[in-house]
């Protein structure tokens, strides 16, 4: 069951819909112009699948019993909450993309403890994951301290020409914004790359480090020319995207550093990841990861990981490995 058919959505319900043994039973969405049509149609298959969008959650999944929800509405664990209380009511385990929910431990720990409640009341397993966070800034550097006799520091940067991802994402990092207008969305929280506190928290858990504090700092990057996506152009002078620096420390020390840079326009896109210990670890993605395409596939590729955990709320941290799922 797919809850939740924006960007995202649509590009992980596409992608159970080409793997084996994994079948769309429905959609839900509060969109008017999408309840009532067949998810294919929806999410542009050009054909029908046989499953409609609904506008009541729980309607929908108590008529098509599905065996795992994907829910893709927000990165808010607050706004989320509802919707993950109507889904464990069916006692249907879920695998998210919301963002703040990929490691609630340290901002959002009421929360977290009433989902895992709920989640083990219901006797299924809960994960929120993606990109980042989810991988490239959290788990994908904690499996490569595996191999450390000793760990020092951790430093994570990502950079990305956002002319390739999906409108909602160019527009969260305040992409053709005059700089009065970023600082005011900046302000609201509407513009914000949304988990580097989250990745800086599992990252220090999972090498028993206790942080005092962790800053997220965020600027503007303005354009030195005219530069286009497919979506938007922004004049000189004008926001092209973020450049944000999140920062975990032990006393004054920081122990943590992600660095991510996400604007039209950026000369190279790479992820990479220092560790500093012994041994020295340094590895570069060249190109680097494709935001949308893999936060739908670490979501499809851990839905039966999800459906096998042991009941309660889990993270990439705690949850068991995953791995391309072709299907059955």
């Amino acid at each position: 069951m797919h809850f939740g058919l924006g960007p995202i959505g649509v590009a992980v319900a596409q992608q159970v819909f080409e793997r084996s043994g994994l079948k769309i039973v429905g959609g839900i969405d509060i969109d008017p112009a999408k309840v009532g049509r067949d998810v294919g149609e929806v999410i542009g298959l050009g054909k029908r699948v046989g499953a409609k969008v609904s506008g009541d959650p729980m309607k929908a999944i108590k008529a098509a019993r599905p065996d795992v929800v994907a829910l893709c509405t927000s990165s808010s664990v607050r706004a989320v909450m509802p919707q993950i209380e109507t889904i464990l009511k069916t006692k249907t385990p879920i695998v998210s993309t919301t963002e703040e929910l990929s490691y609630p431990w340290y901002t959002h720990v009421r929360y977290a403890r009433q989902i895992d409640a709920w989640a083990k009341k219901a006797k299924v397993g809960v994960l929120a994951t993606g990109v980042n966070p989810g991988f490239a800034m959290d788990a994908l550097p904690i499996a490569l301290t595996a191999v450390c006799e000793r760990v020092e520091r951790v430093t994570v940067s990502r950079v990305q020409d956002a002319r390739i991802r999906r409108l909602p994402f160019q527009q969260k990092i305040g992409a053709g914004l005059t700089t009065e207008q970023f600082q005011r969305k900046l302000d609201d929280g509407s513009v914000r790359h949304v988990g580097l506190t989250e990745s800086i928290a599992m990252i220090a858990d999972a090498l028993g480090w206790d942080l005092d504090r962790i800053t997220d700092d965020i600027q503007p990057k303005l354009a030195a020319v005219t530069i286009s996506s497919e979506h938007l152009a922004v004049d000189p002078g004008y926001v092209s995207g973020i450049i944000q620096d999140g920062v975990g420390y032990r006393g004054k020390r920081p122990v943590i550093r992600l660095h991510m840079e996400a604007y039209l326009g950026a000369p190279e896109s790479y992820d990479s990841i220092e560790i500093e210990g012994q041994p020295n670890l340094s590895l570069k993605i060249a190109t680097g990861i494709h935001g949308d395409i893999a936060t739908a596939s670490i979501v499809v590729n851990s839905i039966p990981k999800v459906i096998d955990a042991a009941p309660g709320l889990h993270t990439m941290r705690d949850l068991a490995l995953p791995s391309f799922f072709p299907g059955r």
